[in-house]
């Protein structure tokens, strides 16, 4: 599905996306490669031999020909926390506000998609601190609750507000209680001397037993390639507010290799600590958001 993030921003309705973007791409699982993933019933396995008949489900085997048992909730569901970045770096484009549009696109297609599958979702929303935390559930009812607030967000404006990823990310690790799977949109964009404190941060979720994907949501055009127009612009902070005025072309070059050194330490540090590290450019679809999040619940079962 190619996006238009300013038309979504105009017209659209999160659940109602959602939705068509999930079936959308079930309907395509289904008539690709990936067919073996399933979403219909995560909520049972195949029976072996030897275990007690009571938890059969015989309808199943009256449709299949295969013998599978229910799997209950507590025992078999995935805990998932969607973490989305809400500073003022991700209302860039300004007028899509074009990084946080897709990042709430993305969470509430994977709210959908988790939801279907019977698993626990949550919502974070977070800038230089928590603005959100809600609880982690299954229900239909508590799936739109999540979605009303999305949409509340995706209609919001956020001026001058800072990103304070490291310590929220350890705030995070230490109220998630139960093994979970940590879903993060972000930007990631940290001061110069904070690196290897947001490094840290990623480590403490590891360390405390929680599985984690990094969606790298970047305008890669402009926020990487530099790619404006080679004449004077007035460059401005969304977070700080400072301004500075220069021609792209005089720093596009230098600008470009520190942002891929950059870029490419976080992949690796992400790589070293077995976090799934995505890169997400707001100009592609979002099916390698849902086929990443699909792969990574495989190997979690």
């Amino acid at each position: 599905m190619k996006l238009d993030l300013q038309n979504i921003r105009q017209t659209g309705n999160l659940d109602l996306l959602a939705r068509q973007l999930v079936e959308g791409f079930i309907t395509g699982l289904h008539k690709s490669p990936y067919h073996g993933f399933s979403v219909e019933f995560a909520e049972h396995r195949l029976y072996n031999a030897g275990e007690s008949t009571r938890h059969i489900d015989w309808k199943v085997y009256a449709r299949t020909d295969r013998l599978y048992t229910k799997r209950y909730e507590e025992e078999t569901n995935l805990r998932c926390r969607l973490v989305i970045d809400n500073s003022s770096s991700m209302h860039y484009p300004t007028e899509s506000r074009g990084k946080i549009t897709f990042s709430l696109l993305a969470a509430a297609s994977l709210a959908y998609l988790l939801q279907r599958q019977r698993d626990a979702v949550g919502l974070t929303v977070f800038s230089d601190s928590i603005e959100y935390q809600g609880e982690v559930k299954s229900t239909p009812t508590h799936l739109q609750k999540m979605l009303v607030h999305m949409q509340a967000l995706l209609e919001q404006r956020a001026e001058n507000r800072t990103t304070r990823l490291p310590g929220v990310l350890h705030l995070i690790a230490e109220s998630i209680h139960k093994r979970s799977l940590v879903i993060l949109f972000s930007d990631m964009f940290a001061e110069a001397d904070a690196a290897e404190e947001l490094f840290a941060a990623l480590q403490h979720l590891r360390h405390n037993g929680h599985e984690a994907i990094v969606f790298h949501v970047t305008d890669e055009a402009t926020e990487l390639e530099l790619d404006f127009e080679d004449r004077p612009h007035e460059f401005i902070d969304l977070e700080t507010g400072a301004r500075l005025k220069l021609n792209p072309a005089q720093i596009r070059e230098e600008y470009y290799k520190r942002m891929q050194e950059y870029y490419s330490q976080l992949k690796l540090r992400c790589l070293q600590l077995k976090i799934d590290f995505v890169e997400a450019d707001i100009r592609n679809d979002l099916e390698k958001v849902l086929m990443t999040y699909l792969v990574k619940r495989s190997k979690m079962r």
